[in-house]
């Protein structure tokens, strides 16, 4: 069994899907001593596994939607065990259901509903894959031209492209690089031929969270950062904003992930901040509740940009108060409206797709407004969660309080008479 499984991974690799999945199982060690001290042990205990596995399929579907599905249920188990580590490569469903569901709409029009099909994706951080499968799942099997996505961890990278396979993706249908998106050095982004150069309807992308990083004088005068600057050492944030929003097309959209420091922090990202928003670029703000991710603890923000944008203003959507999510012993949890819960996602995407405002969630913003604060984009100046302070009527409470001093009185005066019976001291009394 050993032997046999060590031989359909390299057919798989080397001649499956012309070559797409060479070094798909490079991770897999079936001589690890984990698996047994003896080639006999190993080969006993691969049986057994693999039976087990048997057994347990049996009785289901082979459809690749079901094997797909199961497959992303397994890694999101493992994320969720994994606590901090599992940050690098899975974005929790809810957040991939906001991001996917926003790139998908209208990027001129978003009320006007889904666009037919996107032509071409790009996640430049895509982890196990998850986000972008999302996006496809929004328009269906044939709703996306291709799908592009890069990864610097190759054993995810290697859980992307399984993923994928998984999920009846054809090879045909995506490219996965393996290598580091801030370094840019996938060839297919250093295009430098208008005619040929890369340009995606929808950009979608989970990058690390303030991320060290080594800008240098050769990536100041990168395309990617030439007009804009370079983030600073200590959070590589907006470095990757502007590698995915260089590639992003005139109509399409890009939602992208990050740390609520990027909305107010100073210096060479205030500076990438306010260019941004002069030029336009910067279309919507969403504030989500802390402890939504498997990886931090911290809240984040979504932040929505357009090369061509309809509307000369910015959208803040807060999101972020308790009654806008359930509170979790590990992790909060935004609700999807199933079971007669409340509809917390749904929420923040209609907020999204009609522009309207609501008190302490939704708001839009003109850039005069902006302007005057300096172009920090802190969602609390602009939506407050703080609920107004009651009205008090004084006449009223004094009517209140009238009628207690009354009660008093008469409570008093029935205790006194009582006391009286008693011989006891009575107690004093108000009444005139």
């Amino acid at each position: 069994m050993l032997l046999t499984l060590q031989a359909g991974f390299k057919y798989i690799e080397n001649k499956s899907f012309e070559n797409s999945f060479q070094g798909l199982f490079s991770e897999i060690n079936l001589d690890s001593e984990k698996l047994g001290k003896r080639y006999t042990d190993r080969n006993a205990k691969l049986c057994v596994i693999i039976t087990k596995i048997s057994e347990g399929i049996a009785d289901f579907s082979s459809n690749s939607d079901l094997l797909g599905d199961a497959y992303e249920y397994l890694i999101g188990q493992f994320a969720a065990g994994s606590g901090k580590k599992a940050g690098e490569f899975y974005t929790p469903q809810q957040i991939s259901t906001i991001l996917s569901e926003i790139v998908t709409l209208d990027s001129q029009d978003p009320a006007a509903g889904k666009k037919d099909k996107l032509n071409k994706v790009l996640d430049f951080a895509c982890g196990s894959g998850s986000l972008l499968l999302n996006v496809r799942n929004q328009l269906g099997s044939h709703g996306i031209g291709k799908i592009y996505g890069q990864e610097k961890n190759i054993t995810t990278y290697n859980l992307a492209r399984m993923n994928m396979l998984l999920h009846g993706v054809k090879d045909s249908e995506f490219e996965i690089h393996h290598g580091d998106s801030l370094l840019n050095d996938w060839e297919i982004l250093n295009e430098m031929n208008p005619a040929k150069k890369l340009k995606v309807d929808a950009v979608v992308a989970n990058p690390p969270f303030s991320y060290r990083w080594e800008p240098t004088e050769t990536l100041g005068e990168d395309f990617r950062f030439k007009s804009y600057g370079l983030a600073p050492k200590s959070a590589a944030d907006f470095a990757f904003l502007l590698h995915g929003f260089h590639f992003l097309g005139d109509e399409g959209t890009m939602a992208i992930i990050l740390p609520h420091g990027v909305l107010f922090r100073g210096g060479a990202e205030a500076r990438i901040r306010t260019k941004l928003l002069k030029d336009n670029h910067i279309d919507t703000v969403i504030g989500l509740p802390a402890n939504l991710f498997f990886s931090t603890g911290i809240p984040v923000c979504i932040l929505v940009l357009k090369k061509c944008k309809k509307f000369d203003d910015v959208l803040f959507i807060n999101a972020s108060d308790s009654e806008h999510f359930e509170k979790g012993k590990r992790q909060n949890r935004l609700r999807d409206g199933k079971n007669g819960e409340p509809d917390d996602i749904g929420k923040i995407i209609n907020a999204y797709q009609f522009r309207e405002g609501e008190p302490r969630y939704a708001r839009r913003v003109s850039m005069e407004e902006i302007e005057k604060n300096d172009y920090n984009l802190n969602i609390s100046r602009y939506v407050s969660t703080a609920k107004p302070e009651e009205k008090i009527i004084l006449g009223d409470v004094n009517e209140e309080l009238i009628a207690l001093e009354d009660k008093i009185i008469a409570a008093t005066k029935e205790h006194n008479g009582f006391l009286k019976e008693l011989n006891l001291p009575l107690l004093p009394s108000s009444e005139k």
